[in-house]
């Protein structure tokens, strides 16, 4: 699941629902739709895109994923949710969400430490590289802050995610990465499947 987890709002790209569709079709294992930042949708209008997208992952089997807004995810019935470090705590949240996704975004070990992973499903670890997308992104750790946390817990599964495209995540998943998760590389993309075929190749 976790293998080609594509994140992507409406301010992510020209037309959300084309470049999700092409990237369904080519291959992605999981999508979240993270609508934050200038220009996003609110209310009604991004509850309606919500439904529209989550429609188009039901139609090829892959998860839909809400980040941060829980109620949202509640609403469309979002197959899990994802949580920052700021958000609401999973404790809290977690009675109306029984057997969905729960994701938990960790960027160093302070973090991990206070976290309570009772009922994550995978954490998101980053950001690895520089990235542009996320205008809250926090100091990359690089690809040794995959390795240490593969090392500092060896069995919940972990997304990296920070800058990462087609060329450079051969060595993050060595590093013991369950998968990657990325924005512009796909959002962004000239040739959506070539890309998306390019990131699976590394899992043959």
């Amino acid at each position: 699941m976790l293998q080609l987890y594509f994140i992507c709002g409406t301010n992510n790209t020209r037309d959300i629902e084309k470049v999700l569709e092409e990237a369904l079709k080519a291959g992605i294992t999981l999508f979240q739709f993270r609508e934050k930042g200038q220009g996003a949708l609110t209310g009604e209008d991004k509850k309606q895109m919500a439904f529209k997208l989550k429609a188009l992952c039901t139609e090829y089997g892959v998860p839909f994923i809400v980040n941060d807004d829980w109620q949202l995810a509640l609403d469309v019935d979002a197959d899990g949710i994802h949580l920052g470090q700021d958000d609401d705590k999973i404790a809290d949240i977690i009675e109306k969400f029984p057997d969905k996704i729960i994701g938990l975004s960790v960027s160093n070990f302070e973090e991990y430490d206070q976290s309570d992973l009772t009922h994550v499903d995978y954490i998101g670890v980053g950001p690895v590289y520089e990235t542009s997308s996320k205008s809250d992104a926090k100091r990359p750790g690089g690809i040794e802050l995959i390795r240490k946390m593969r090392l500092y817990d060896e069995q919940i599964p972990i997304v990296a995610i920070g800058g990462i495209t087609n060329r450079n995540c051969e060595m993050i998943l060595k590093a013991g990465a369950d998968g990657i998760s990325t924005i512009s590389s796909i959002a962004a993309s000239s040739n959506i499947e070539q890309d998306v075929k390019n990131y699976l190749d590394y899992y043959k």
